[in-house]
């Protein structure tokens, strides 16, 4: 497996953890099942959650961030989380939180961020193969004048 699908992966989990962290509680409280709880409770599972959200994350972070080798540079990798942190979060509210609607505005949101993904893996970055036209060479090896 490359690093790159490892990478994302590993965001995929991370991001399911990070979610119910997140909003898991609301579901709980919908069924009426954390409405008794004090908050310190409630906070402290959504942080045992977030450790295995930071189980995955590290890792993907590590795996594939150029920084140790992999296919990713760090604003690749942010931005890679953020849209799979989205398509997540709406999976999970369509499965988990039936009725709460996705609207027009919601899909145009979506649609930018994956233009955001794209705009982030634009190369735009000039190879020696690829160089302005306006920059000249100079070879080393002219002699200079005022060596006489």
């Amino acid at each position: 497996m490359t690093a790159g699908i490892c990478t994302i992966l590993l965001l995929l989990v991370s991001n399911v953890f990070m979610t119910f962290a997140w909003y898991g509680n609301l579901k709980l409280q919908q069924m009426n099942i954390s409405t008794s709880w004090p908050l310190i409770l409630i906070i402290l599972c959504s942080w045992g959650l977030a450790f295995f959200e930071y189980c995955a994350m590290i890792p993907a972070n590590r795996i594939g961030s150029q920084i140790n080798g992999g296919p990713f540079s760090l604003m690749q990798l942010k931005i890679i989380q953020e849209a799979i942190s989205l398509i997540v979060f709406t999976g999970i509210v369509a499965l988990v939180f039936k009725g709460e609607p996705i609207k027009w505005n919601h899909i145009v949101a979506f649609a930018l961020i994956v233009l955001a993904v794209f705009f982030a893996f634009l190369n735009n970055d000039k190879t020696d193969t690829q160089k302005d036209k306006t920059e000249i060479e100079v070879p080393n090896d002219i002699p200079d004048n005022n060596d006489k």
